[in-house]
């Protein structure tokens, strides 16, 4: 199949450093090109990528400091895509709404993967405002706050099985706390089940400027009163195989509901276990007593944490084998593309069936 991949560009393809969108765009991409596919990808410029790139802009958003408003730069993105719109079996757009009503000449072969959090009051209106598109979740869990809607499916994301190693002989190790530092990612209550286990605690995140005040009232106080926690940083992938593998498991003490939480899959690749609160879509990822435990509280997850010589890390690793390569989840996005109302017109004969029809209209006017 002509694949479209439509980016955002806020980061790079795949991220220099933060980006759990863009990193899952890269991985189906290169994963689509490895099965035969033809993709073209529409992302920012210092994107990498063996498909064919289409440079929007020169350099990631966020790497841009003289950025100020993300909006014309996506206009930009859009027109791009129009004016090849054509060319494509099947477009997927990983950009949330701002295409919608844009793509109605071609909505046939169009499907949007919504990465973010459904939740929120004003999404309702706009959605049941557009319920032709074809949408995809990243979890059942995050379906739950819409309206009716065409849903062509829910994908798991999914990580190149080679990625990250896994480290199934690593015995004792320190507990590992890996995203953003947010109130509804809640490192505070990672740092109090590791102070209570007795357990070290690294926690490598990003602080954004929303969350500035956030971190210096509220979490850096608890590091300057547990000599046991250990703030690293935003770190790269190169550096997270390292420092998800080390550890002896990933705690994700999550309070809102995560649409997926790809940090769980990249732990149980390097086959470390997750000890991660029952919100979102945790129950669809993680097997209890397998992969990890599920807690509903801070007992419990400190519980878990005296429990994790129970679990086999070699299974860790098998249940990701077996669920959430990248493989997989390129295999599921071409069931739904193949299954899209519009794409089973061969692309190329696209452009000439609309040049006859122009045709025979101007000599129905002659």
């Amino acid at each position: 199949m002509r694949i479209a991949q439509i980016a955002p560009l806020a980061e790079s393809v795949p991220p220099k450093l933060y980006g759990g969108t863009e990193r899952i765009v890269s991985y189906l991409t290169e994963a689509l090109v490895d099965q035969g596919h033809d993709v073209t990808l529409f992302a920012s410029g210092d994107s990498i990528t063996r498909a064919e790139l289409v440079p929007i802009t020169k350099t990631a958003l966020r790497l841009n400091p003289y950025v100020r408003d993300p909006i014309p730069y996506h206009m930009m993105l859009l027109e791009a895509v129009r004016q090849r719109a054509d060319e494509f079996d099947a477009l997927h757009f990983h950009i949330d709404m701002l295409h919608m009503p844009l793509v109605q000449d071609f909505i046939g072969r169009t499907v949007t993967t919504l990465h973010g959090r459904l939740d929120l009051p004003d999404l309702p209106a706009f959605y049941r405002a557009f319920p032709d598109h074809s949408l995809v979740s990243i979890s059942d869990n995050q379906r739950l706050p819409m309206p009716p809607v065409n849903w062509a499916g829910t994908v798991l994301h999914g990580l190149p099985r080679d990625l990250l190693p896994p480290r199934i002989d690593r015995k004792e190790g320190y507990l590992a706390f890996l995203g953003r530092i947010s109130p509804e990612k809640r490192p505070d209550r990672a740092i109090r089940i590791a102070a209570r286990s007795g357990k070290p605690l690294k926690i490598a995140a990003k602080i954004d400027n929303v969350d500035r005040q956030y971190w210096e009232e509220q979490i850096a106080p608890l590091l300057d009163r547990h000599s046991n926690i250990q703030f690293i940083g935003e770190i790269n992938e190169t550096q997270k195989a390292e420092f998800l593998g080390n550890a002896s498991a990933l705690l994700f003490p999550i309070d809102w509901p995560e649409p997926f939480g790809l940090v769980m899959i990249e732990a149980m690749a390097c086959a470390t276990p997750v000890i991660a609160f029952r919100c979102g879509s945790v129950p669809e990822v993680i097997d209890h007593g397998l992969s990890g435990f599920i807690v509903d509280d801070e007992d419990q997850a400190v519980e878990a944490v005296a429990r994790l010589h129970e679990l086999d890390r070699g299974r860790v690793r098998a249940a990701f084998d077996a669920r959430f390569t990248a493989d997989r989840m390129a295999s599921d996005y071409v069931a739904i593309y193949r299954d899209l109302p519009g794409a089973r017109t061969p692309a190329p004969a696209l452009p000439r069936q609309r040049r006859a029809q122009a045709d025979l209209q101007l000599q129905a006017a002659g």
